[in-house]
């Protein structure tokens, strides 16, 4: 496959956004603020901004800078390592306004498809230059000039719509993927909070309890009415709670084997539900030469500092790192329950947090959190046939993700660099 070289500037308009006022920011509005937190640059795909509350724009700004379905757009300001580079599709006409931390890439289309064009800006030969002439502040940024000037090495415009909507297919593919994950999970936490917070469970009578006159008994504990015969523990009587370590990363020999070990970061980077493999394994060696416990499957990880609260439910044996309390339930068949019960409870349990540099919840302040306990009743047990079904859904297609993902990024740099041909037909549509 033959490759032309050429500079960004060539291919494409690269426009900057407008300076939009915060006299005008809301958390409510027709319009919304695009920023960097609109990029989730480990999917490389577009995200809702959850993490500011005024990301509404109420103020007035030129009609150019509303974008269109489909819009390429890249972040100039690197808020998070690694976010130089990004790409996301704009996923809805007519709602999104771009900032002035942000980028529209706009191709020459006689020389540059834009399905292509959208993985070639975030290439790893575009983010290495970029991140080489970023600024560096303590908050790195780069400009549209400074994109412009990046090169890189395209074929010819046919191959590059097959390359583009090879990967556009796999892309379509893992994002549905994710939406029946979503669903699914929203079906999971509304059981809970129907059975377990609502406490709205179908009756003898199939009829919801609390609602339809189920007896009630006001629990001093947990500073609230828990139906009659429903207990309160401690949860060290619920599950056998073990803290993690790190062997030693000055001797080489405790890395590189077959045991699956969990850091925080692995749990913010996957995002899932589950966790059954890590950015890192170790070995015999590094698992005998520290603290740190082997976990059974189903077992329940949550980061206990740097943050506080990321959860997941372990789908292989794991050992984790310092950063973790994690939950063995006497009955594995309670596992489902405790992780839900732990993330409904997160803000207290982060509130246990002590520390100067960071917070960090002790195993101590764990062990005598109150817990729930339901017991081995029918309701119960059918609520747990329930959320196993849609757990091993969930986890089937989680599986799948994280296949489809690997292979595209393997495949990204092959079909970019010209080491991997393609025989791909496109269709008419």
């Amino acid at each position: 496959m033959e490759l032309k070289k050429y500079k960004i500037g060539d291919l494409v308009q690269v426009t900057r956004g407008a300076s939009l006022g915060g006299e005008f920011y809301a958390t409510q509005g027709n319009y919304v603020r695009l920023t960097c937190g609109n990029f989730d640059y480990r999917n490389n795909c577009f995200k809702e901004n959850q993490s500011k509350d005024n990301i509404y724009y109420t103020g007035g700004f030129k009609e150019e800078f509303l974008l269109e379905k489909g819009d390429i757009i890249t972040p100039l300001t690197e808020q998070a390592i690694g976010l130089l580079g990004s790409t996301a599709r704009i996923p809805e006409s007519g709602k999104y306004i771009q900032s002035q931390d942000i980028a529209k890439i706009d191709c020459n289309e006689s020389l540059l498809d834009k399905d292509f064009a959208f993985y070639l800006i975030s290439s790893a030969c575009v983010k290495q230059q970029l991140s080489a002439a970023a600024q560096q502040t303590k908050i790195r940024h780069t400009s549209p000039d400074k994109i412009k000037e990046c090169t890189v090495w395209i074929p010819s415009l046919d191959i590059q719509k097959r390359i583009g909507r090879i990967l556009t297919d796999i892309d379509n593919k893992i994002a549905i993927n994710r939406q029946i994950n979503d669903n699914l999970e929203a079906m999971a936490k509304q059981l809970y909070d129907y059975w377990f917070v609502q406490f709205d469970f179908p009756n003898e009578e199939g009829k919801p309890y609390k609602s339809s006159g189920g007896a009630m008994v006001y629990n001093e504990r947990l500073k609230r009415e828990i139906p009659v015969g429903w207990q309160v523990e401690n949860l060290v009587d619920f599950a056998e709670i073990k803290n993690g370590a790190t062997p030693s990363t000055s001797d080489d020999t405790n890395y590189g084997g077959d045991i699956v070990w969990i850091t925080p970061k692995d749990l913010s980077d996957q995002q899932s539900k589950f966790v059954y493999q890590g950015e890192r394994n170790i070995t015999k060696q590094g698992l005998d030469s520290c603290s740190t416990s082997m976990l059974p499957i189903n077992s329940v990880l949550m980061s206990s500092r740097a943050p506080i609260g990321l959860i997941s439910i372990a789908k292989h044996e794991v050992c984790t790192n310092q950063g973790f309390k994690s939950f063995i339930p006497k009955n594995m068949e309670d596992s489902i329950y405790l992780y839900y019960y732990i993330k409904h409870h997160i803000k207290q349990i982060e509130q246990l947090g002590t520390g100067t540099t960071f917070k960090e919840v002790s195993r101590d302040d764990l062990c005598k959190f109150p817990i729930l306990v339901v017991g081995a009743n029918d309701t119960y047990k059918q609520w747990v046939e329930l959320q196993d079904e849609i757990a091993n859904k969930q986890f089937v297609l989680t599986k799948e993700i994280a296949e489809l993902t690997k292979q595209r990024d393997e495949l990204l740099p092959l079909l970019m660099n010209g080491q991997a041909t393609v025989n791909y037909h496109l269709s008419d549509d």
